[in-house]
């Protein structure tokens, strides 16, 4: 483990006290819970091969513009659970007296640890995961817990059942499921209704270029009285000025080709970013400020899901809120980039 994980010296953080008076929130669903605009997600750069100094600054500086969401997921880091970890020093040292101003969310779904126990959506990985979870942020509950993708291999009824189960057990508070699609979040829904335990939320992969949400599944989610929560709104920076002019050896294209391959932004989609990064200035936006109100442009979105390797980044992407207004005939100028 890193030596940065070193937390004796550092001093206990005091909030910024107008952290409310800017960031706007939105109700999920039809539920009584409200979420910001703008949530913080710890999947990149909360890692143990990250800086925990850097780590730290970025959730503070989350909190001190009314970011009050802070999202991840068991196999988060690298290595798996160092996210978690990570957090839970942070939140430790830093955020334990504003537990109840903070909702902390976790998943599973996805490979966590070897063997036939540690993957999809069995009653065993989903409980066993989620105590393991609680473990590391050094938390009693969380306050939504998400099945991260779907599985059709497990028995939904299993898996929501499981879900109903954590929330019973005081473990989780809401539950959500992820990537699922109109279809399965129908059947899912309804199971958890029968259960007594409603479908809070769902978070898809939703961004500019990325829009098969749109293909019913918002539709549903109205119908059902489910928020959404949109990641990946960048596409992993994709619909950033970062790529314009070659491949920066800090982005995430060259150091990790796990989720974003150089070969994927070719010419097609450079003059797409282009087209649309002169749409953006026109509105005095960054491109990734205008991709962020593009999504928050629809009532339906509760909350987008933003990642951030600085806290001048973060500050960067909340600053989306303050224009999220789009005319016809921008956004059908929007539509023809994209189509083309």
């Amino acid at each position: 483990m890193s030596t940065d994980f070193n937390i004796s010296n550092q001093i206990n953080y005091i909030p910024n006290e107008a952290r409310y008076t800017n960031m706007k929130y939105r109700r999920t669903g039809k539920s009584g819970l409200l979420l910001p605009e703008i949530s913080i997600g710890l999947w990149h750069n909360f890692g143990f091969e990250n800086n925990f100094e850097n780590a730290t600054d970025i959730l503070k500086t989350a909190f001190d513009h009314g970011i009050t969401h802070f999202d991840l997921a068991n196999n988060y880091g690298p290595p798996y659970g160092s996210a978690e970890s990570t957090f839970g020093s942070i939140f430790k040292h830093d955020f334990k007296p504003f537990r109840d101003e903070l909702i902390i969310s976790t998943k599973a779904g996805w490979d966590m640890w070897p063997g036939p126990y540690g993957n999809f959506g069995s009653r065993k990985y989903l409980i066993a995961s989620l105590d393991q979870s609680l473990q590391r942020m050094g938390l009693e509950y969380v306050d939504i817990f998400y099945h991260h993708r779907p599985d059709n291999e497990t028995p939904l009824e299993e898996t929501m059942g499981a879900l109903d189960h954590i929330v019973r057990q005081g473990k989780a508070l809401y539950v959500g499921i992820s990537q699922y699609s109109a279809e399965e979040t129908i059947k899912a829904t309804k199971i958890l209704k029968s259960l007594g335990t409603p479908c809070l939320i769902h978070q898809p992969r939703y961004n500019m270029m990325d829009r098969w949400v749109e293909n019913g599944l918002l539709d549903t989610l109205e119908n059902e009285g489910v928020g959404a929560i949109a990641f990946s709104p960048l596409k992993q920076g994709v619909l950033t000025n970062k790529y314009l002019n070659g491949f920066p050896k800090d982005s995430r294209a060259v150091k990790d080709g796990r989720y974003l391959k150089t070969d994927q932004i070719n010419e097609e989609v450079l003059f797409k970013v282009k087209k649309l990064n002169d749409i953006a200035s026109s509105r005095d936006q960054s491109l990734a400020q205008m991709a962020i109100a593009w999504l928050l442009k629809d009532e339906r979105i509760s909350s987008v899901l933003v990642g951030a390797s600085s806290s001048g980044q973060l500050l960067d992407s909340i600053k989306a809120i303050n224009n999220k207004e789009f005319s016809k005939e921008t956004l059908s100028k929007i539509e023809q980039i994209l189509k083309t």
